[in-house]
C-alpha cells in the first residue's frame, strides 16, 4: 500500500513539473502570439491572484527555509508580467482597447482626471523601486554575505554537537542541509531582487510607449483627434501600468518580509502582535499620550480619545494575560513537583517498588530559570558537558542526571542527591554573580557566602558590581557555573557509588570485541563480576581513573589465582597503574613531594592492622591517633601554604590501613606506597609524620 502511494505521488510530481514547464513556455509565447481581450483579462486575473497568494504566504512562513522557491517564483512572475505587458501593449496600439481589467483599473485610478492617475502611478513606482525593492535587495545582499561568512562556524557547531552526542547523525545532516539551503536562498535573492527593479523600469518604458504610440498611431489613422487620443490612451496607459505595478509591488513586499524575517515558530501576524501588544506598561503610556493629544486645540479630539481607549483596553487585556500566564506557570511547576515526587509504575510491574535516580538535582522555584532550555547556556546543556567530561577523565559512563523543582526547598536552594540520598546542598542567586577570593578580603559589597565545591570564602554581587570585581582581579562566576562545579565535585567524590555490577558489565561488553581474551579468562573462571566491581570501586574511591581498563583486568587475571582479597588485588592493580596515579601529583618540574612516615610509626601501624568488612584498619590508642592527625595537619598546612602538591608515602604493607585511618579527617590527601612510584620519578621529602612515643 505504501509503495502504491509513493508511486502515485511521484506521478503527480511529474505531472506538476510538466505543467510548470508548459506554463512557462506559454507565458514566453504570449510575447509573440496576439491575445484577445478576454484571454488577456483571464491571465491578468491569474497574475493578480498569484501575487496575492505569494504575499499572503509570506506572512505565514516561519522561516525562509519554508519558501526556498521564492527566488524562482520571483523570476516566473516577472516573466508573466512582462509577457502580459507586451500583450496589452499590442492590443492598445492595434485596436485601442485593453480588456475589462485594465479599463476598470484606469477608471478607478483616474476617474475624471487622468493626471491624478498618472501621479498615483508614478508614486507607486517610486515607492516600489526606491523603498521596498531597494531595501529588500540590500537586506538580501547583507544576509547572503553574513550567512556565507558564518557557515564554517555553524558547521563546526553542528559537528561539535554531533561529537558530544547532543544530536544524532540524521539531525546533523538535516542541519547541514538547512544551512546550505539558507545560504543558497539569500544568494539567489541577492540577484533575483534585480528582476523586480528591472520590471519596474520596463513597466515605465512600456507605459510611455502605450501613451505616445497610441496617440501617434490612432491620431494619424484618424480614429481619434489629438485631444481624444491623449485622454483615451493616457487613461489606458495608466490603467495598464497600475495592473502590472500593483502585483509587482505585492511581490516586492513579500520579498521584503521574507528576507527581513528571522526563524520563528509563529507566523508574522502572531509574532508582531505578541511583541507589540504584550507589554501592558507600554500600552498604558501610549493611551495616556493619546489622551494628552486629544486636549490639544485643533486636533480631532474624538479620534485621539478613541485610539487612546483602544490602547488602554489592549493594555488591560495584556495585563490580564500576563497575570494568567504567571499563574499557569506556577501551577505547572507545582504539578511537576508533585509528579516528580511519585515514580510512575507500569501496570505489569506494579509489584516492584519504584527505582530512585542515580544522580538528581532538586532546585527551588527561584532557580527554575537556570534550567530554561531556550537560553544558550542552561543547566541541561551544562550537565551533558559535565557527564562527557567526567566520563573522559574517570573512564566511567555516568547515568543521566535528573533535574526536578522542589517546592519544599527554599527559593534559592538546591540539593544534589546520589541514589535518593542528599549528599550536598547549596544556595544560589540566579540573577547574581559569585566573587571568590582565597584570602576572604573583599573590597566590594555583597552577600557573604561560601563556595560550595571547595569551601572558599565568597560574595554574591549584582550585575552592576561585576566590572568592579573584575578590576580587583577577583574570580567572578555566574550561578550556573557554581552549581555545575559543585555537581562535578560531588560526582568525583562519589564516583564509586555510581558504579554497580550492571555498569561494570556494560564497560566490559564495550571492550569485549577487542579484548575478549582477557575478559573470558578473568570472568568467571578467576574472579566473579562482583569482585572485579569491588576492585574498580576501590580505585575510584581514591580518585584513580579507570581509563586503562585493560591493564586493570590483566593484573587481576595475573593475581586473581593467588588471592581473592579485593583489598590486596587493588594494591596489585595500583602498582600496575603507578604512572597514572603519580602523574596527578607531580609539580611543574616533574617532582613528587611526599610526606613520609617515621620508621617507628610505620612499624606500630603494621603490627596493629586488623581486617574488617571495610578493609584494613590500625587499632591504635586514641592519643596516638590524635598525634598522627596533628602531625599530618601540620605538614599538610605547611605545604599547602606554599602551593606544593604532595602525598603521604608509606610502605606497601600499611598503605591501605593508613588511607582508611585518615580518610575521614583528610579525604583530599592521597596515600601512596613505595611500590607505586616509578623509578624515574624524582622524590622530594616535604616532611615526616611522627609521634613522640
Amino acid at each position: 500500500m505504501q509503495n502504491v502511494l509513493v508511486n502515485n505521488r511521484q506521478k503527480i510530481n511529474n505531472y506538476i513539473n510538466i505543467f510548470m514547464a508548459f506554463f512557462v513556455v506559454v507565458t514566453v509565447a504570449m510575447m509573440i502570439i496576439p491575445l484577445s481581450p478576454t484571454l488577456l483579462d483571464f491571465f491578468l486575473i491569474v497574475n493578480i491572484a498569484l501575487s496575492i497568494l505569494i504575499m499572503v504566504l509570506s506572512f505565514f512562513t516561519h522561516s525562509v527555509l519554508e519558501f526556498t522557491s521564492f527566488p524562482t517564483m520571483l523570476l516566473i512572475t516577472t516573466i508573466i508580467r512582462l509577457a502580459l505587458n507586451i500583450s496589452s501593449t499590442r492590443l492598445i496600439l492595434t485596436e485601442g482597447v485593453a480588456g475589462s481589467v485594465i479599463e476598470t483599473f484606469a477608471n478607478l485610478a483616474t476617474g475624471n482626471n487622468y493626471v491624478v492617475g498618472a501621479i498615483i502611478f508614478i508614486i507607486i513606482v517610486v515607492v516600489q523601486m526606491v523603498v521596498v525593492t531597494s531595501g529588500s535587495s540590500r537586506v538580501a545582499e547583507v544576509s547572503a554575505r553574513f550567512t556565507l561568512d558564518a557557515m564554517p562556524g555553524k558547521q563546526m557547531a553542528i559537528d561539535s554537537d554531533l561529537n558530544a552526542g547532543l544530536i544524532t547523525e540524521p539531525e546533523a545532516k538535516k542541519k547541514r542541509n538547512d544551512l546550505q539551503r539558507e545560504s543558497n536562498f539569500y544568494g539567489a535573492m541577492d540577484g533575483a531582487s534585480k528582476f523586480v527593479k528591472g520590471d519596474s523600469i520596463a513597466s515605465i518604458v512600456i507605459t510611455l510607449i502605450n501613451l505616445l504610440g497610441g496617440m501617434i498611431i490612432h491620431s494619424v489613422q484618424g480614429n481619434f483627434t489629438i485631444i481624444e487620443a491623449v485622454e483615451h490612451f493616457g487613461r489606458l496607459s495608466i490603467g495598464s501600468g497600475l495592473v502590472f505595478q500593483i502585483p509587482s509591488l505585492m511581490i516586492s513586499v513579500a520579498s521584503g518580509i521574507l528576507v527581513t524575517r528571522t526563524a520563528e515558530e509563529k507566523g508574522l501576524g502572531e509574532t508582531v502582535s505578541g511583541e507589540l501588544f504584550n507589554t501592558p506598561q507600554v500600552l498604558y503610556i501610549v493611551a495616556i499620550m493619546m489622551g494628552l493629544f486629544a486636549v490639544v486645540p485643533g486636533f480631532p479630539t474624538f479620534l485621539f480619545l478613541l485610539i487612546g481607549i483602544l490602547f488602554g483596553t489592549a493594555g488591560y487585556i495584556a495585563q490580564q494575560n500576563t497575570e494568567q500566564i504567571e499563574k499557569d506557570e506556577a501551577r505547572k511547576r507545582l504539578m511537576q513537583a508533585e509528579q516528580a515526587a511519585v515514580q510512575e509504575i507500569e501496570p505489569e510491574e506494579s509489584v516492584f517498588a519504584f527505582q530512585v535516580d542515580q544522580i538528581a538535582i532538586e532546585i527551588g522555584y527561584g532557580l527554575i530559570s537556570l534550567a530554561d532550555e531556550n537560553k544558550d547556556s542552561n543547566l541541561t546543556d551544562q550537565i551533558t558537558s559535565i557527564r562527557n567530561q567526567v566520563s573522559y577523565e574517570k573512564g566511567i559512563v555516568l547515568p543521566p542526571v535528573r533535574i526536578r523543582d522542589n517546592l519544599q526547598l527554599d527559593a534559592n536552594t538546591y540539593s544534589i542527591k546520589i541514589k535518593g540520598n542528599e549528599v550536598a546542598r547549596g544556595i544560589l542567586y540566579a540573577d547574581k554573580y559569585m566573587v571568590i577570593e582565597p584570602g576572604g578580603m573583599f573590597e566590594i559589597e555583597g552577600i557573604p557566602a561560601t563556595e560550595p565545591a571547595y569551601g572558599m570564602d565568597a560574595l554574591w554581587i549584582d550585575e552592576a558590581n561585576r566590572e568592579k570585581a573584575e578590576l580587583y582581579d577577583y574570580t567572578v562566576v555566574d550561578a550556573l557555573t557554581v552549581l555545575i562545579t559543585h555537581l562535578k565535585e560531588v560526582i568525583n567524590q562519589n564516583a564509586s557509588e555510581l558504579l554497580g555490577r550492571q555498569e561494570v558489565k556494560e564497560l566490559l561488553e564495550g571492550m569485549k570485541d577487542k579484548y575478549n581474551v582477557v575478559i573470558d579468562e578473568l570472568i568467571p573462571d578467576i574472579l566473579r563480576l562482583g569482585e572485579v566491581q569491588k576492585v574498580i570501586q576501590n580505585l575510584l574511591k581514591e580518585g584513580i581513573p579507570i581509563n586503562d581498563l585493560v591493564t586493570i583486568l590483566e593484573t587481576l587475571a595475573d593475581y586473581g589465582n593467588l588471592t581473592k582479597d579485593t583489598e590486596m588485588l587493588t594494591e596489585y592493580v595500583r602498582q600496575s597503574l603507578s604512572r597514572t596515579i603519580v602523574s596527578q601529583f607531580l609539580d611543574e618540574e616533574g617532582k613528587l613531594t611526599v610526606i613520609t612516615v617515621s620508621p617507628n610509626l610505620d612499624e606500630m601501624i603494621g603490627q596493629s592492622i586488623q581486617k574488617s568488612s571495610n578493609g584494613s584498619v590500625p587499632v591504635l590508642q586514641s592519643q596516638v591517633i590524635t598525634e598522627i592527625f596533628n602531625s599530618i595537619n601540620a605538614q599538610h598546612n605547611q605545604l599547602v601554604a606554599v602551593g606544593t602538591p604532595h602525598v603521604i608515602l608509606t610502605s606497601p604493607k600499611i598503605r591501605p590501613a593508613m588511607k582508611n585511618l585518615i580518610s575521614f579527617n583528610f579525604p583530599g590527601i592521597a596515600v601512596l606506597s613505595l611500590n607505586e612510584i616509578p623509578n624515574d620519578v624524582d622524590i622530594e621529602t616535604g616532611g615526616m609524620i611522627e609521634i613522640t612515643n
